[in-house]
């Protein structure tokens, strides 16, 4: 038996491309297209989809899932370890204005984002830690079932790298772009956990 886990992160947000973080922003109208045509697909193939969704409780994440849950008639639960890192000095500004006035620590970030942590930011490797914490217990409390998790580009490079047992400096190596939807399998029976590519949105 397996747990089937879709990934599915959230959509363009108000504010435009920057680093976001636990900034609390809408979805744009483009942002609820993008998240409604990935998983379009999923519903058209499936007579029976998901068993539940679980949501980073932030509004790009969670106002999607509540929806979706409305329409498909399923459990929604918000589980805040799913929310996305927190930049500390960082939220809410640009790669290009960081560019102007901290090239420096901002390439050393992207270098090596384990020992170059953003001023006032949560570290990686704690950020790492709460992920596969709620990561274990989604997979212990939801065994064999088949889970939407609504979350955020580093939630999902954070389990990338886990399942593909990948060092987590690696995590930026990873695109993750706005409403992609990627599927992990986890075999009960050896215990490993699977990758499965889906069609990039």
């Amino acid at each position: 038996m397996q747990t089937i886990i879709d990934l599915l992160r959230h959509g363009e947000t108000v504010g435009g491309s920057r680093f976001r973080g636990s900034i609390d922003d809408a979805l744009t109208e483009k942002g609820w297209s993008q998240m409604n045509a990935a998983i379009t697909r999923e519903i058209t193939n499936h007579t029976q989809i998901w068993d539940r969704i679980i949501s980073s409780p932030l509004q790009r994440c969670a106002d999607f899932a509540h929806k979706l849950g409305q329409q498909q008639s399923l459990p929604v639960s918000l589980d805040t370890r799913f929310q996305e890192m927190h930049f500390g000095d960082w939220e809410g500004r640009t790669a290009s204005e960081l560019m102007a006035t901290d090239e420096n620590a901002l390439t050393q970030f992207w270098n090596d984002p384990v020992q170059n942590t953003p001023p006032g930011a949560e570290p990686l490797l704690t950020f790492n830690q709460r992920v596969l914490s709620a990561w274990a217990d989604l997979l212990r409390n939801y065994r064999n079932e088949r889970i939407l998790l609504v979350t955020h580009g580093g939630v999902m490079r954070v389990l990338l790298c886990h399942v593909q047992q990948r060092p987590i400096k690696q995590l930026l190596d990873i695109e993750v772009k706005h409403a992609a939807l990627k599927q992990l399998c986890i075999d009960h029976l050896d215990t490993t956990a699977n990758p499965i590519p889906m069609k990039k949105t």
